[in-house]
C-alpha cells in the first residue's frame, strides 16, 4: 500500500508538471489560479467553496526536490510503521495526518494576527503533514527503537523525531504556515497511536469512506462492461444441464462408500499399531498402510 501512495503522489506530480509546461509554452498565465482549486486555502470562505482541497492538497508538491524528500521519508517510515500497524492504518493515517496538518494551518492563519494580511491569499500543499503523522505515531509507539543513520550511527527513533520537530519550531519564522501544518501532522500521528492503544481507531471512518468509493468505482466499471457487452451483442454463455438419470449421483454415492470403508480400514490398522506395535501387522496390512500414505 505504501507503494500505491507513492505512485499516486508521483502520478499527480507528473500531471501537474506537464500542465505547467503546457501553460508556459502557450503563455497562459492562469496556472496558479487553476492549481489553487487543489490547494488548501487559509481563508474559510474559499475553503467552504473548495472543500475537496482538504484531501487533494496532500498529493501535490512544489518541485522535484519537494516530492523526492517526502516520498523517501514516506517509504522509509512506512517500513517501520507496518511492523506495528496494518496497511489500512497506513492509508488512514496518511489522510488523517493530512487533515490534521490542514486544520492547524487554517487555525493558525485565522487566529494569529501575524497572518491577518495574507489570510486571503495563502495556500498549503504537500504530503509533509501526512508523512510526519506516520513519524508521530512511531514516536509514541516505538520511541526506543534503534535506527541506523548515515554518518551518525545507531540512535533511538525518539531522538531523530524530536530533532525534526525542534527544527520545525526553530524555523517557524520561515514559512510559518507550513511548519504549523507539520506540527499538526505530528500531533495527529501521536493522537492516532494514543487512542489506538485504547482500542479506538480514528482512521476507521476514513477507510470506510475509501471502501465506499472503491465499491462505487467497481460497480460503475461492472456496469460499463455490461453495457459494452450489450451494445456489442455479446451474450452470456448458456448454462449446460446434463440429464444423467441419476447415474452421476449413484457414482458419487458409491465413491463415498468406498472412501469411508478405506478410512475405516486405515483406522483399524493404526489402532492395531497402537496396541501391538508395527511388527504385529501382516504383509497385506503394511502394504495397505504404505499405499494410503502415498495418496
Amino acid at each position: 500500500m505504501k507503494k500505491k501512495l507513492i505512485y499516486i503522489n508521483v502520478a499527480v506530480f507528473a500531471v501537474v508538471f506537464l500542465l505547467k509546461i503546457i501553460f508556459m509554452l502557450f503563455q497562459i498565465d492562469s496556472f496558479e489560479h487553476v492549481i489553487s482549486y487543489l490547494e488548501v486555502p487559509s481563508n474559510l470562505v474559499t475553503l467552504l467553496c473548495h472543500p475537496w482541497t482538504l484531501v487533494t492538497y496532500m498529493f501535490l508538491h512544489y518541485d522535484v526536490l519537494h516530492i523526492l524528500f517526502n516520498m523517501l521519508w514516506l517509504y522509509w517510515l512506512s517500513d517501520l510503521f507496518l511492523n506495528v500497524y496494518s496497511q489500512r492504518h497506513l492509508v488512514g493515517l496518511y489522510v488523517f495526518g493530512g487533515l490534521g496538518g490542514a486544520l492547524f494551518f487554517i487555525l493558525a492563519y485565522n487566529i494569529f494576527p501575524y497572518f491577518s494580511s495574507v489570510v486571503w491569499n495563502s495556500y498549503l500543499l504537500g504530503a509533509s503533514a501526512s508523512v510526519l503523522a506516520i513519524m508521530g505515531a512511531l514516536l509514541y509507539s516505538i520511541p526506543d527503537y534503534s535506527i541506523n543513520l548515515m554518518l551518525i550511527g545507531r540512535i533511538r527513533f525518539k531522538y531523530m523525531a524530536l530533532f525534526i520537530i525542534a527544527l520545525d519550531v526553530l524555523f517557524m519564522m520561515n514559512n510559518p504556515g507550513q511548519h504549523f501544518a507539520h506540527l499538526g501532522g505530528v500531533l495527529s500521528g501521536i493522537l492516532f497511536a494514543y487512542l489506538y492503544r485504547k482500542n479506538i481507531d480514528v482512521t476507521g471512518w476514513i477507510n470506510s469512506v475509501i471502501d465506499s468509493f472503491v465499491m462505487v468505482y467497481r460497480t460503475l466499471v461492472s456496469w460499463k462492461n455490461s453495457m459494452v457487452d450489450f451494445f456489442k451483442g455479446r451474450k452470456k454463455p448458456k448454462m449446460k444441464v446434463h440429464y444423467g438419470g441419476g447415474t452421476k449421483h449413484g457414482n458419487d454415492y458409491d465413491d463415498n462408500l468406498r472412501k469411508r470403508a478405506s478410512e475405516a480400514e486405515i483406522d483399524a490398522i493404526l489402532e492395531k499399531i497402537k496396541k501391538n506395535g508395527y511388527g504385529a501387522l501382516t504383509s497385506e496390512e503394511k502394504k495397505r498402510l504404505f499405499d494410503a500414505s502415498r495418496k
